[in-house]
């Protein structure tokens, strides 16, 4: 399985191209990222983004998406800024901050705000938009979306595989579609792998209180799950802060989350909204945005996977030849992976 693109997850440096959204922020000058275009040359493509509401440094998808980014800047040389959200009510008004910097693409990080940035496209049709894990377009708005069911379909075979008493966990943040995804994968991986084993499930009903992701995987491991996989944002870090305490195992997610707790996160899911971020971006910068566009991104496109760091000597012999052979069998088209609680529910286990 070609994953080339993994990459070990690290703390970003957060020190410029910051703002904390709040309802006055389109008061306040954002810091940019550096990079003055000299005198005489030609002007900088600028891409800002907004954040959901774990911020830059959630340790999964706006962090991720804040490396594409950086990468821009440091690659390419574009000018680029961060406006991050606390509150939904934010969205509108740091989506604002942007426009009013006359940047060239403006991203939005998140499924929340796909009617803030929708409604923002729409009125400003001469901008350009673009919107991780939501599928809400215009002619001046491209989506992106990724297949998570299918890298949390082998976060479920894992899990199976390395639990020894036959009960997995699975905690989301927020109880919305594109966390439905995760959970369908998850446990149809599990399915897959040993129907028998039970998979617990709990909705932490936020992205950005760790010390409710903490108490709500305490809770779990004390049930007797020995694995859980969050899909959770900030959250998570809770529940690999739970794993790490009770010697217990976490399943990462968005980003490699090894680093956090290296003898207990035993595999993330990895989503690579960094390098959709920079490629969608490049083409924007090269006149190909995809406007009016959902780019859709899966195993086939090596945009989602296991980490490099998966702890395979922790798990029984064969168990990445078996991940593996999923993953090949996804991404050829020959399995189909349920993204939803229904389709799960009349989801049958195909012979590979």
């Amino acid at each position: 399985m070609s994953r080339n693109w993994f990459m070990k997850a690290a703390a970003l440096a957060l020190s410029v191209g910051i703002l904390a959204g709040c309802g006055g922020a389109a008061n306040q000058t954002p810091q940019d990222g550096g990079n003055q275009t000299p005198a005489g040359q030609e002007e900088q493509f600028a891409v800002g983004m907004v954040t959901d509401l774990g911020g830059l440094n959630d340790q999964s998808f706006n962090q991720s998406a804040w490396a594409g980014l950086k990468r821009l800047e440091s690659e390419k040389g574009f000018k680029v800024q961060a406006v991050e959200s606390k509150r939904q009510e934010d969205y509108d008004t740091n989506f604002q901050v942007l426009v009013d910097q006359d940047f060239d693409l403006i991203w939005g990080i998140g499924s929340l705000m796909g009617d803030a940035i929708k409604a923002k496209a729409e009125q400003l049709p001469d901008v350009k938009f673009a919107i991780v894990d939501s599928d809400v377009t215009a002619p001046n708005l491209a989506g992106v979306t990724f297949r998570e069911e299918e890298g949390s379909f082998l976060m479920g075979v894992i899990a199976a595989k390395t639990t020894k008493t036959g009960k997995v966990g699975f905690i989301g943040g927020m109880d919305i579609d594109v966390i439905h995804h995760f959970e369908a994968g998850y446990k149809a991986g599990v399915k897959a792998t040993d129907p028998n084993v039970e998979v617990v499930t709990v909705y932490s009903g936020t992205f950005t209180d760790s010390n409710k992701g903490k108490s709500d995987a305490l809770a779990m491991y004390g049930q007797g799950v020995d694995v859980i996989f969050h899909a959770s944002g900030n959250t998570g870090t809770g529940v690999i802060e739970a794993a790490k305490e009770v010697n217990k195992y976490a399943i990462g997610v968005d980003q490699d989350q090894n680093y956090l707790a290296p003898d207990n996160v035993i595999s993330s899911m990895m989503k690579d909204v960094k390098g959709a971020v920079y490629d969608i971006s490049v083409a924007a910068a090269e006149g190909k945005f995809p406007g009016g566009q959902v780019t859709v991104l899966g195993l086939k496109e090596g945009r989602v996977g296991y980490s490099d760091s998966t702890l395979w000597d922790k798990m029984p012999e064969g168990t990445k030849e078996l991940v593996d052979k999923w993953a090949d069998a996804i991404r050829t088209g020959k399995v189909t992976v349920p993204n939803s609680r229904e389709a799960l529910e009349s989801w049958e286990v195909p012979q590979i």
